[in-house]
């Protein structure tokens, strides 16, 4: 593993490594907890700024700093991850928000540590949706990010919450099954596995239809 492949991959797990850490931070800590929590989230929006210090080439369309390891092999998934113009400043924009967001609910009192620990892991759900590029590690760093979010708006959010926390349920429900029956088809029906090969296959199909309109405008010369 790379430089790059090991410091992207830190930005979006260590997150969910303090997540964890908080489960043995004792009851009755709340100030301590929000304050690590806090501390977690600049920590990371730190390291998205050291994403965007890693060799970038803003004139290059395609992705860069990519790296692949195996991952479950006998379905060919692999951890396959990289940055390019898109996804970095929706990076930023994640690490900015949690923040932003953490520091507005300074003032929760209830179910402390279970919020905080819920926000960390739905950090590291945004940030790995934003790098994946194996449609399965994307399904799952998608899945990784509605599951906090249906608890976090259940429980603390507004006066209708149970409402839209249902509703939210119901909807990212029926997206996911849909989202998850198009992977199932592609992996069955098609060599394509990776969203990378989908842009190399959408360039070639360009490049063709340039040719065709080339060839059919010396015919008609």
């Amino acid at each position: 593993m790379d430089n790059s492949a090991l410091w992207i991959s830190l930005v979006v797990f260590f997150p969910t490594v303090v997540a964890l850490l908080l489960a043995f931070v004792p009851k009755g800590s709340d100030d301590l907890i929000k304050l690590i929590t806090l501390v977690a989230t600049i920590v990371t929006f730190g390291g998205v700024v050291g994403v965007m210090m890693l060799p970038f080439d803003i004139e290059v369309a395609g992705l860069q700093n990519a790296f692949s390891l195996p991952w479950i092999t006998s379905f060919d998934i692999d951890y396959f991850m990289a940055v390019d113009g898109i996804s970095l400043p929706l990076l930023v924009l994640t690490g900015f928000v949690s923040i932003m967001a953490m520091i507005a609910a300074w003032s929760i009192t209830k179910n402390v540590k279970a919020f905080c620990i819920l926000f960390l892991v739905l950090e590291t759900g945004m940030l790995g949706v934003f790098l994946a590029l194996d449609f399965f590690l994307f399904y799952v760093f998608w899945e990784v990010m509605l599951l906090p979010m249906y608890f976090l708006i259940g429980v603390w959010g507004g006066p209708r919450k149970e409402y839209a926390a249902i509703k939210f349920f119901l909807y990212t429900l029926f997206g996911s099954v849909l989202m998850l029956i198009a992977i199932l088809m592609l992996y069955f029906n098609s060599d394509l596995v990776a969203l990378q090969q989908q842009g190399v296959d959408l360039t070639q199909f360009q490049i063709r239809e340039s040719v065709v309109a080339e060839v059919q405008e010396a015919a008609t010369a």
